[in-house]
């Protein structure tokens, strides 16, 4: 057996570097049978080698080294390549009975990972991730740990190797609450460990995966690649959350308060008795409203399309209120053709206002990178230059917070404390050209934040999904030629290439068009 090297301290693991490149270091020989199993082993879950495994270590030996980390009894925990080991052992255990000698092991002796589990789990997940697919659940279960074991400056360098975005690590462990069958179809389509974290936040939505697995599909198939029909598809899922959640609150609420929600619908052939209050009076004819028909025992409630609660006598002939004589109202062709404008109007308001976060995180993808495109300057200083009336509107208002959020420069908390931005954003000559477009951007954004606009050529309302202004379109082309020229990292949704359809073709350059 080899000699058992003197384990480093946990104060010395502390400041010591973690060489995550093990190719510059010499492996030892090892007996297996020293070998167990490292607590921060990424790999729960089909640990055991399989028969193919053992079959060629017992022929050839185990070829690659594993990785272990000293213990304080003189053993060895492997956080690389448990299996191997296992295999190792088993394969030794026969060749006793055989009467053929034992072999030992090669391993790397990592005592610099003594004390630093954080590290010792991620080294492990990505060994375990790229040798042989480890359970989706393993997966994410060994980054959320080992991000959460290390400092801002390791998690930032562990997160770019898994291929995470800022902020992702944090949202891992509720991917982890996803079923086995959800987890393993989402990584069999192709989804990395930031997409699952992101299913894991709309997974509420119904047919939630198969959206966002369609999404996934559209972006791999076309030229460039990138994420953006993913962004937008999840924008949009993120938006009907929200509108679940505001329905859960609402019903929630009624539920406190002890006024029983109606069905929607009724079964078929059953009728449906209530009616809301404001056909209803009371027996003299006064008129019903929620304080006077809270004592009814019939007192109900529907939701509207704002999950507003429309109250209700769930049966105002036993309760001896009075219906109030109206014509009953006979439901025609255009009546219908109204409901299904109604929902239209509604799905494209949400669809726009879910729009604007994927737009914004690209431009400030822009606005943050080393190069910002000469078309995205070249567009500010036209705006800057013409001066179109929405931005001296905009201006006007004197708002920071759209700019330091595309900048990334955090504002004080406070609404007391007033300090310039100009004070707090860096101001350079190579990043002018990119502040003067986070600049221009945050006026845009601002001037497209609600769907509902107005036409001052026909002096009527619209909506800018139908009819966007040329210097909102001009905007939205750009962005969507930066996005292809960055191979697909943003693509206009569905409503933006709705509202921007009549106005392809026209100059790009005409940002302040009348």
């Amino acid at each position: 057996m080899a000699a058992v090297a003197e384990p480093a301290t946990a104060e010395s693991a502390e400041v010591a570097p973690v060489n995550a490149d093990e190719a510059s270091l010499t492996a030892v020989l090892l007996d297996p049978d020293t070998i167990t199993r490292d607590e921060c082993n990424a790999r729960e879950h089909d640990t055991e080698p399989d028969t193919d495994l053992i079959n060629s270590v017992k022929s050839v030996g185990v070829q690659d080294p594993v990785s272990v980390r000293p213990r304080p009894d003189g053993t060895y925990g492997a956080f690389k390549g448990w299996r191997r080991t296992q295999a190792a052992q088993i394969a030794n255990a026969a060749a006793e009975a055989e009467g053929h000698p034992r072999r030992q092991i090669k391993a790397y002796v990592r005592e610099d990972l003594v004390g630093r589990d954080a590290w010792t789990r991620f080294l492990s997940l990505i060994e375990n991730h790229q040798r042989q697919g480890m359970s989706p659940k393993d997966t994410l279960k060994a980054a959320e740990l080992s991000l959460i074991g290390m400092d801002a400056v390791e998690q930032k360098q562990a997160a770019r190797a898994l291929g995470l975005r800022s902020g992702t690590g944090k949202r891992l462990g509720r991917a982890q609450q996803l079923d086995d069958a959800t987890l393993r179809r989402a990584s069999a389509g192709g989804m990395d460990l930031e997409q699952l974290a992101q299913l894991a936040e709309v997974e509420d939505v119904p047919g939630a995966q198969d959206r966002l697995l369609r999404a996934l599909a559209r972006d791999g198939a076309e030229e460039g690649g990138g994420r953006g029909h993913w962004d937008q598809e999840l924008a949009l899922l993120k938006a009907e959350q929200d509108d679940l959640n505001a329905r859960k609150k609402a019903v929630a609420a009624l539920e406190k308060a002890g006024v029983p929600l109606l069905p929607a619908r009724r079964a078929y052939g059953e009728k449906d008795t209530a009616l809301p209050l404001s056909e209803l009076t009371t027996p003299l004819g006064r008129p019903l409203d929620e304080n006077a028909h809270k004592g009814c025992p019939g007192h109900s409630a529907r939701l509207d399309d704002e999950h507003q609660p429309v109250w209700y006598c769930a049966d105002p002939a036993e309760h001896g209120h009075k219906v109030r004589p109206k014509p009953k109202p006979v439901k025609t062709a255009q009546d219908e053709e109204r409901a299904a404008e109604r929902a239209r109007i509604t799905a494209c308001n949400r669809a726009w206002k879910a729009a604007a976060g994927p737009r914004k995180e690209f431009v400030a993808r822009l606005v943050r990178g080393k190069t910002l495109p000469e078309d995205a300057w070249r567009f500010a200083l036209t705006v800057l230059l013409d001066l179109p009336s929405f931005y001296g509107k905009w201006a006007q208002r004197q708002e920071a917070e759209d700019v330091a959020q595309l900048l990334g420069v955090k504002l004080p908390d406070s609404p007391f404390e007033r300090v310039r931005l100009s004070e707090l954003a860096t101001l350079s000559k190579a990043r002018m050209a990119h502040v003067l477009f986070a600049h221009v951007a945050a006026a845009f954004e601002r001037d497209m934040r609600e769907p509902k606009g107005w036409n001052a050529a026909r002096m009527q309302v619209s909506f800018l999904w139908e009819n966007p202004t040329p210097e909102q379109a001009a905007y939205l082309l750009l962005l969507e030629r930066l996005g292809q020229d960055d191979k697909g990292s943003y693509r206009l949704s569905e409503v933006e290439e709705q509202a921007v359809a009549t106005h392809r073709g026209e100059d790009p350059g005409d940002a302040s068009a009348a």
